[in-house]
């Protein structure tokens, strides 16, 4: 007979812990520098092994690394299913026009100088309205590309401009499941978080705002811009696609289901489905068309290359590198979280804390070093959020810092790292090439100013003691109320935070 006693599961030191991060790190920097191969799959896999073995040696069955595996995995399947229907989408309303259109009119209505700011507001308006980045960048991100490709503006720079906009409406979108998660696992309400947020928001925005204004006086000049260039795509584009404005309903519909608050994935589907219809009656294709437009994505031959560089793709099957990625990635992170890796580099970072500046750096750079690890937004803004949240209540702060910090250190930095869900979405969307060799596009890492600028002044906020509000009697008597844990001992925060809160909550 099997003994009913529970296997008991050793502690990893900080050594321990920090042995397959470092070590999937080293392989990730020589798939990555020495051979020159931007495909980060088999080194992140060679990490979750490490993981594995290193669970093994505290005492885990394989059974249970595997389900601290799938957790992880089947909590981010809604970001999955997303990246499917953005897939479908793509391919779909190229077919239908629905793209070529808002290229067509970006080209003939917007000035070249305003192109990067007025695409950073515009990602800014949808994303807030549909409430996810990912469905912003791979639609009109796309559409955006194709004009930037139009006023011959680097890549990189029309990239940085979208990922700026898009992830900022995600940020502050109450639509958004990052934006509903963050105040969730700190206790706060969703509209005193992105209250809150402003403060590091809205001057991070502006600064992008007015960069990408000058950027597009330096890089273009009215006078000189290649009309001929911007000729020939207009007229390829009239050549090969009905070009109208009643061919946005498709896109329409989708921003009106989110502002009716639908659900994102059948919001997606039906923009898939008007696509799909809109591309039968309008542009004359089949119903097989349509169907493998939306599978295998849209095939075109305009005779400009910066065109059918842009228009050949979309379809389920172009997503497949990106959603084998973020498995994988997924994966090791879920693997790093069940064997304790995580908590216990966690809790030697916060047995080091004595100030409320302290811990809030912590809190901003442990959600950036979760996404940079584990490849995953929603694993870099939960267990911060679950580990930190009784040091904030011991130290009479409200936990509308926490919230704040793992929002930029999750949300917002997650398209800044290649292997991580939200770059390699980023990087497949916008059709950057990083994995073709076109090396000099991961600039757009630096030029999504909004993206870093707003963790910078919460870092400096919490060094100044600005817009960092104290704990009010309201949320001290609901802590009581609710029997959450309040770590009192400094020294021994990151136990506290680990052990002491479900027990409370579950009496």
């Amino acid at each position: 007979m099997r003994s009913s006693t529970p296997i008991q599961h050793q502690q990893p030191s900080l050594a321990l812990a920090l042995t397959p991060v470092v070590l999937t790190l080293l392989v990730l920097a020589v798939q990555l520098f020495y051979f020159g191969d931007f495909t980060p799959h088999i080194p992140l896999a060679i990490g979750l092994a490490i993981t594995a073995l290193v669970g093994v040696k505290l005492g885990f069955r394989w059974k249970q690394i595997e389900e601290g595996i799938f957790h992880v995995i089947h909590v981010s399947l809604p970001s999955v299913s997303v990246l499917i229907c953005v897939g479908m989408i793509i391919g779909v309303w190229i077919a239908s026009g629905t793209v070529p259109t808002l290229i067509y009119y970006g080209l003939t209505i917007l000035s070249p100088t305003i192109f990067l700011a007025a695409a950073m507001l515009l990602c800014s308006i949808v994303s807030l309205a549909l409430g996810t980045s990912w469905g912003t960048v791979g639609t009109v991100g796309l559409a955006l590309m194709g004009i930037g490709a139009g006023f011959d503006i680097p890549m990189y720079w029309t990239a940085g401009a979208v990922v700026s906009g898009a992830f900022f409406g995600d940020k502050v979108s109450p639509l958004s499941d990052t934006t509903n998660l963050a105040p969730a696992v700190t206790g706060t309400d969703i509209f005193s978080h992105i209250k809150n947020m402003m403060p590091t928001t809205v001057p991070a925005m502006l600064i992008a705002f007015a960069i990408y204004l000058g950027a597009g006086f330096v890089l273009i000049d009215d006078n000189s811009a290649s009309f001929e260039r911007i000729d020939a795509i207009t007229s390829a584009l009239q050549a090969n696609f009905t070009i109208s404005a009643w061919l946005l309903l498709p896109a329409v519909l989708v921003i009106v289901l989110a502002v009716k608050r639908m659900p994102p994935i059948p919001s997606l589907f039906a923009g898939a489905l008007a696509g799909a219809i809109t591309a039968m009656l309008v542009q004359g294709a089949g119903v097989h068309d349509v169907l493998t437009y939306a599978n295998s994505g849209y095939s075109i031959d305009t005779g400009v290359a910066a065109m059918d560089s842009l228009l050949n793709r979309g379809g389920i099957q172009s997503m497949m590198w990106t959603i084998s990625l973020v498995l994988i990635a997924l994966g090791f992170g879920g693997a790093l979280e069940k064997t304790g890796c995580l908590e216990a580099i966690i809790r030697a970072i916060m047995t080091k804390v004595r100030s409320f500046a302290g811990l809030q750096t912590s809190a901003v750079l442990t959600s950036v070093s979760t996404n940079l690890v584990a490849g995953d937004p929603y694993l870099s803004i939960a267990l911060p959020g679950r580990m930190y949240t009784p040091t904030y209540r011991g130290m009479g702060y409200s936990t509308l810092n926490l919230s704040r910090a793992i929002e930029e250190g999750g949300t917002l930095i997650s398209p800044l790292i290649p292997w991580n869900a939200g770059g390699a979405f980023v990087i497949s969307a916008l059709a950057l090439g990083i994995a073709d060799g076109n090396v000099e596009n991961l600039l757009y890492i630096p030029l999504a100013f909004a993206c870093w600028l707003s963790p910078v002044f919460g870092l400096v906020y919490a060094q100044l003691g600005l817009f960092s509000p104290r704990a009010t009697d309201e949320e001290r008597q609901l802590w009581q109320e609710q029997g959450e844990a309040i770590a009192t001992d400094l020294g021994a925060a990151g136990e506290a935070s680990i052990s002491a809160t479900p027990a409370t909550r579950t009496s």
